[in-house]
């Protein structure tokens, strides 16, 4: 008996050893060249109303709650969400824009894990199109760690990336994008 829990100590030991060693942050990146100019991507990706036509999450689940409050768009406005399982709970704020350039939001993820990490949107014209360049940074504290031994944050959000830039392209060049009503600077809307 003394042997199993000794090797079972040891293995714990190993394993501790190992998830202390991973990578003590993380980055997601995905680019690709749209056909749509800035203004109209940067008008998608800046205003949290414009999100539902492209966003990669939005149908996951159709009776997702979500509500909008702060600046009717641009630096300060925050969108909140909260739904099944593949969407599960969560606010977006920017952070800072710089108009047809950049777009930096704080992401907090509520539920099913709580995590903070910095997404960005940055805009540069191309040819006839503009270049996306999307991004998600992030700190992996022990359990990002540990779960970082089964899952690879690349992997698992940078095929959602992809899509959303796909969709964005659609949206930004099949709708002109209409600026949220500008007398609702403050407050909240909600969608349910």
């Amino acid at each position: 008996m003394k042997k199993v829990l000794a090797v079972v100590v040891v293995i714990l030991l190993v394993l501790l050893a190992v998830i202390s060693s991973r990578p003590a942050t993380y980055h997601v990146e995905r680019s690709a060249t749209l056909s749509a100019t800035p203004e109209a991507i940067y008008t998608h990706l800046a205003d949290f109303h414009q999100w539902d036509a492209w966003s990669p999450w939005a149908k996951l689940d159709p009776q997702m709650k979500t509500s909008f409050s702060g600046a009717a768009s641009g630096t300060g406005a925050v969108y909140d969400w909260t739904g099944n399982d593949k969407v599960g709970q969560g606010r977006m704020t920017i952070l800072d824009t710089r108009p047809n350039s950049n777009v930096t939001i704080q992401l907090e993820f509520i539920k099913p894990f709580a995590s903070t990490c910095t997404t960005a949107f940055a805009l540069a014209p191309e040819g006839s199109g503009t270049k996306v360049t999307w991004t998600m940074d992030g700190k992996n504290n022990f359990m990002g760690k540990a779960f970082g031994l089964v899952m690879n944050m690349d992997k698992e959000v940078g095929g959602d990336f992809e899509r959303g830039l796909h969709q964005l392209e659609t949206a930004a060049a099949s709708s002109p994008p209409t600026p949220a009503d500008s007398s609702a600077t403050k407050g909240t809307a909600t969608r349910s």
